[in-house]
């Protein structure tokens, strides 16, 4: 069974929807998460506006529970990936080793490559920013999937 962690900042907004759209592609031999390299967010419910495009798209993410990323997440998950440049720098620092480091995948690489490109924060913008992350990370999560299924 394939394990895959979705990481953003507050785990609120971004890695929620990402963790809920890959696990509409993929079957249930596949596990997939989310986590924020913030914990002040811990047992919250992902942002509503996160909730409302979800739902809006035929996904429903309320069963999601926000939780601190943890140098255990690098024993637990095959792959892990970072919604943006500066969550990525924060996991790779608390990587126990080269091997865990492999694991870890920039997002948007997957259908930009090697450009590094960061998903945005929708936080504090306006709520178009949801659905545009939403069509990001959808698409993603399509190229992700079809490399599951080879």
């Amino acid at each position: 069974m394939t394990k895959i962690l979705m990481v953003c900042l507050g785990n609120i907004c971004r890695s929620p929807l990402a963790e809920g759209i890959l696990r509409s592609k993929l079957s249930d031999k596949f596990i997939v998460d989310s986590a924020g390299t913030g914990g002040w967010h811990a047992g919250e419910l992902p942002d509503k506006r996160s909730i409302e495009i979800a739902k809006k798209k035929g996904l429903d993410i309320t069963s999601q529970r926000a939780r601190k990323f943890t140098t255990k997440d690098f024993s637990e998950f095959d792959l892990i990936y970072a919604m943006d440049n500066s969550n990525l720098k924060d996991i790779l620092q608390l990587a126990p080793n080269e091997n865990a480091k492999k694991k870890v995948h920039l997002i948007l690489n997957e259908i930009h490559p090697n450009e590094n490109k960061d998903v945005p924060d929708p936080y504090y913008g306006l709520n178009d920013g949801f659905e545009k992350v939403y069509n990001m990370l959808d698409e993603c999560c399509d190229v992700i999937a079809k490399k599951m299924m080879i």
